[in-house]
């Protein structure tokens, strides 16, 4: 056994029989062969370098201690490979060691003080271990008397060399301190210029001529000190150390290091060319990020992964079986972690670039091409999905939509009801429309077919206003494009994941780990149902608040920029921070004055522009509330829903709230009315104006225009589900709207009265007037305004009103059986009143004509026989033709009646004046009997009944105003006078014949 342990010390082996030869035989000691060269190599040494001394470095210097190891960095140590145990147990620690199953050749400190001894006696005795501390004293003690000897015989040797070493390095410590004059001579050291040396090998006498001319400066001996300060003699040559080092790594640095960079780099080259599918992973991926390429995304992530997993398997099976990695295997896995980690930082950018996406709700919204995003962020879900991440993209996706909905909500109304607000103020402190514009807006209706848009149904101002609102309104309520789209949209989709139908096409991810995020929680759902019901209880209560609130007072949202919604970088406080309508730029210390408090019904609407007339409010109105009725059912059909009667009392008031102001509007344009008439006359006929017929359209407008506002027609004809949330409309609503119609009769019936009588204050035109039809003529004379208007009023009464009468009745489905005799009361009061204004002055011309002829000295007959009348009778007749040529120049309807009653009227004065004489001889009662009989003769046309009685009156009175003498006298004088009459009549045929009804017709 001990010759075994000699023999694996001495060779440095493990076992005696070795299979290949030991790695440590290779980084042995150098032999003494090795440093005793051959003549031949020190020749050949000797002729390298003239430093080629110095290429030997102290660690390759045998070592002095025998049996010492040298580690794999090939520096030696004081560890012993093997040796006895101190204590005497055994010959070979080494042997005892291996046999314990200890690896000694890794761990030199097995080898050596108390490690090595307390691994050799784990488990000696006690007994054993004092045993092995004699051998360990009796060795010491040995030693030690060695040493003794040693030291003995060799100390004045040892003092000797002391002494020297110490003067040495005091003289070199203290060079340069002292000055030349105060060293002694015998000690002094040169340097010599350009030697390595720190002692010149010649030329060191005292008296050497050499001596001065080598001596260096004070300085110079400084940098050689042995002080901290000259680094320890290294200052003075260091710098031309690093000049050299640095002047042969640039001359020889290419040369001696390209072959070595040349194996690296052909071994990069391989390697690069062996993986170069690893390295153009992470640039595919890279690429398809940038061209959105998801699909080819996914499968170069999963072509990266599988490289990564070969990598792993190659260092996992590497470990386990302990077979070294090849370099190719340490290039691949080196080149293949670097390529991860590029990936891993590429795939994380591009996540967190989803991420930003798809909690952008803003930007879900249908472009102007016309394609919906939703495929995309369905896109992004899918990839986050197939990727695998923490967070459920779905549900992410879904709260970032509830988020930017409700944001957009609460912000767009804000805004909407702001600008609104600002525009009504303006419109409201402008001066209010003078009344031939109101009139020429109202008489748009008559000028517009059935077919063309309505262009001038209101002032710009109010329009532009109106437009506001019904474009405010949309964005809202709109199914398409507005709020109310979206969030039907974003209930259409919570409900497919909700149920599972989107996720069949969404991937599980790696190993089925994106596979929890397809199912939403019992929570979730709840809470995605509450926030959709949420959100439609915004929409419904802000548009329940915009009609049914007073105008806002605080705007100051306008110059008050805010985040959502917004351009990035906004112009100013005071600019519109959606947008940079100039209509919206005021000075925040200077906004618009609140509108006047002046008791106008606009007033507490704040969905009415100021000013608006009937035409425009319906006509907008009509429009705004198809759009609420249509909203409520797109409401009512997202399940959850707030529930239909809250519906049905938001859309009822919405609609209470516009027929009220629709109404109030209609009563002032009702008296406004009047100022629509411009005395032209009608095209097909010419005996009444357009008043009538501009009156009926307008009204007609107005009343469908309330219908559809009534009953929301368009919006219960959209959707199959509106009739459950439009009602009918209350009767009181209906009551209301009845009364104001009646009530718009009355009133333009009684202004076109006021035209007639009052006229030319009324209906001047002004400068500003907007009536440009080229039939209008300058305001007529009272007595033409009456004919017009009676004739025009006839007209409404006998045409227009039944018209419109059974118009309204059908469009509300109400009889008007209480009104119809109002309104004929009312009309017949109306034109009594203007006939009478008519022929009131005509009859008492007529008739002070008649009593003055009649009563006048002359009227009495000169002759026995008469046979002509008195010229008042012609005067009397010749005013009947002017009558009659007025009347059927402006008015041939009115022609016969008011000819009829002055007819009678003239009959009436006969009789008053006859009357007015006692008695009548045969003369004067042959002259009154002609002109009695001639007027009536001429006029027997418009002869009543009432004239004929009043004609009996008058021969009646005559005969009691006379003789018997003169009746039997009279009754022969009849062929006469039948005669003198007839001749009469031929002679004025050609001045009277017109008031002959057959001449009118001829006419």
């Amino acid at each position: 056994m001990e010759n075994e342990a000699t023999i694996l010390n001495h060779y440095n082996l493990t076992t005696l029989y070795p299979t290949s030869w030991p790695t440590e035989k290779d980084e042995s000691d150098i032999s003494d062969s090795e440093l005793s060269p051959t003549p031949k190599e020190a020749a050949s040494r000797r002729s390298k370098s003239r430093y080629s001394a110095l290429e030997r470095v102290g660690s390759d210097r045998k070592s002095l201690v025998p049996g010492s190891e040298r580690m794999r960095n090939g520096v030696e140590n004081l560890v012993q490979k093997d040796e006895p145990d101190p204590l005497g147990g055994a010959d070979s620690v080494v042997r005892v060691l291996r046999e314990r199953g200890m690896n000694v050749e890794d761990d030199s400190r097995l080898r050596m003080g108390l490690a090595m001894e307390g691994a050799i006696h784990s488990s000696a005795s006690t007994q054993t271990l004092l045993q092995g501390l004699e051998v360990l004293s009796r060795s010491i003690d040995q030693k030690s008397a060695s040493l003794k000897v040693l030291v003995e015989s060799n100390f004045e040797r040892f003092v000797r060399a002391k002494t020297t070493i110490d003067n040495v390095y005091a003289e070199m410590r203290n060079q340069g301190i002292q000055s030349e004059s105060e060293r002694p001579p015998a000690h002094s050291r040169v340097t010599s210029k350009g030697s390595n040396h720190f002692r010149s090998l010649s030329g060191t006498g005292p008296l050497s001529p050499d001596r001065g001319r080598d001596k260096p400066l004070p300085s110079d001996k400084k940098k050689h000190a042995l002080t901290k300060e000259s680094e320890y003699g290294v200052q003075g040559i260091k710098a031309p150390l690093i000049e050299v080092a640095v002047k042969a790594e640039e001359i020889w640095g290419p040369a001696l290091g390209g072959r070595e960079r040349e194996g690296a780099l052909k071994q990069a080259q391989d390697s690069v060319q062996t993986n170069r599918e690893v390295f153009e992973v992470s640039t595919s991926i890279a690429d398809c990020i940038k061209r959105k390429d998801y699909e080819k995304l996914v499968e170069a992530y999963f072509r990266a992964r599988r490289y990564v997993d070969d990598a792993r398997n190659t260092a996992e099976s590497s470990l386990s079986s302990g077979v070294p990695l090849t370099d190719a295997q340490i290039y691949q896995i080196v080149i293949t972690g670097r390529m991860w980690a590029d990936v891993e930082d590429r795939l994380n950018t591009f996540k967190r670039e989803v991420w930003r996406k798809l909690t952008n709700g803003q930007s879900y919204s249908v472009s102007a091409a016309g394609t919906n995003p939703y495929d995309e962020h369905m896109a992004l879900i899918s990839i986050l999905l197939e990727l695998g991440v923490e967070d459920n993209p779905i549900w992410v996706w879904l709260l970032s939509r509830y988020d930017h909905l409700k944001n957009k909500i609460s912000a767009t109304f804000e805004r909407s009801r702001v600008e609104i607000e600002v525009l009504r103020r303006r419109l409201a402190n402008d001066k209010e429309p003078s009344v031939t514009q109101s009139a020429s807006h109202l008489k748009n209706p008559s000028h517009q077919g059935p077919d063309e848009n309505v262009l001038n149904i209101d002032t710009p101002q109010v329009l532009e206003l109106w437009e506001l609102i019904q474009i405010s309104i949309t964005n809202l309520l709109s199914t398409k494009g507005g709020v109310l789209g979206e969030v039907a949209d974003f209930w259409d989709k919570a409900q497919s994941f909700i149920d599972g139908k989107v996720q069949r096409t969404l991937p599980n991810g790696i190993d089925g780990g994106s596979r929890k995020h397809h199912r939403l929680s019992t929570d979730g759902v709840r809470d995605l149902q509450n926030g959709a019901m949420e959100l439609i209880d915004m929409l419904r209560e802000n548009v329940h608040a915009f009609f049914a609130e007073p105008p806002i007072e605080d705007i100051s949202m306008l110059f008050s920029p805010s985040t959502p919604l917004t351009p990035k970088t906004p112009q100013s406080a005071v600019l519109s921070p959606y947008s940079a309508d100039t209509r919206f730029k005021f000075d925040a210390n200077n906004p618009p004055p609140p509108s006047p408090k002046t008791g106008e019904p606009w007033e507490e609407f704040a969905f009415w522009p100021p000013h608006a007339n009937s035409l425009s409010g319906v006509h907008y109105l009509g429009k705004i509330l198809s759009l609420v009725g249509a909203a409520a059912s797109e409401m009512n059909a997202v399940n959850p829903s707030p529930g239909s009667e809250k519906l049905k009392a938001f859309v009822a008031s919405a609609r209470e709230r516009s027929a009220r102001a629709v109404c109030a509007a209609w009563n002032q344009d009702a008296g406004m009315c009047k100022y629509m008439e411009d005395w032209t006359r009608a095209g097909d006929k010419r005996d009444v104006t357009k008043l009538p017929c501009t009156f009926s359209a307008y009204e007609m407008a107005v009343l469908s225009g309330l219908q559809k506002i009534l009953y929301v027609l368009d919006a219960a004809t959209s959707r199959s589900g509106a009739s459950g949330i439009v009602s009918p409309p209350p009767s009181k609503l209906l009551q209301t709207v009845r009364s104001q119609f009646v009530g718009s009769l009355y009133k333009v019936m009684t202004g076109m009265v006021d035209n007639a009588e009052k006229g030319d204050e009324t209906l001047k035109t002004d400068s500003n007037s907007l009536i440009t039809d080229s039939d209008s003529t300058t305001t007529p004379s009272r007595s033409n305004r009456l004919l017009l208007t009676l004739s025009s009023l006839r007209h409404l009464s006998t045409s227009t009103i039944p018209a419109l009468r059974t118009h309204f009745e059908t469009l509300f489905s109400i009889t008007l059986t209480d009104e119809n005799p109002q309104l004929t009361s009312t009309v017949t009061k109306l034109s009594d009143r203007l006939f009478a204004a008519y022929t009131a002055p005509l009859s008492a011309s007529l008739h002070s004509l008649i009593l003055s002829g009649i009563a006048a000295p002359d009227w009495m007959p000169s002759t026995s026989h008469p046979t002509s009348v008195r010229p008042y009778v012609y005067e009397a007749l010749l005013r009947m033709v002017e009558i009659h040529t007025q009347l059927s120049t402006t008015t041939p309807a009115l022609l016969s009646a008011v000819l009829t009653y002055l007819t009678t009227t003239l009959s009436r004065s006969f009789l008053t004046a006859l009357k007015q004489r006692s008695l009548y001889p045969l003369p004067a009662l042959m002259q009154a009997t002609l002109d009695v009989e001639f007027v009536a003769q001429t006029l027997k046309e418009y002869v009543s009944e009432e004239a004929s009685r009043v004609q009996g009156e008058i021969y009646e009175e005559l005969d009691r105003r006379t003789d018997d003498a003169a009746r039997g006298r009279l009754q022969k004088e009849l062929p006469e006078m039948r005669a003198s009459l007839k001749r009469l009549r031929e002679g004025m045929k050609g001045a009277l014949g017109v008031l002959r009804r057959g001449g009118s017709r001829g006419r």
